[in-house]
């Protein structure tokens, strides 16, 4: 199903994915600060988990085509 360049950009993503929701990172999200009336922890985890679903639509719903177009 993927090949190439679009395997790799999963795979690279899920390590990102991995790296970003493990327990290292997390803990400096958790603060007694808030973010527009947010704990930090929860609105960064969500940011995060957020963007990481973008970034696998991108990467599964781009063609592949590293040429002109």
């Amino acid at each position: 199903m993927f090949k190439g360049l679009a395997a790799q950009r999963l795979v690279a993503l899920f390590a990102g994915g991995w790296v970003l929701l493990n327990f290292p990172l997390l803990a400096l999200w958790d603060r007694d600060v808030t973010l527009f009336g947010l704990p930090l922890f929860p609105a960064a985890l969500f940011i995060g988990w957020a963007a990481l679903i973008a970034a696998v639509a991108w990467a599964v719903e781009h063609d592949g085509d590293d040429g002109g177009t």
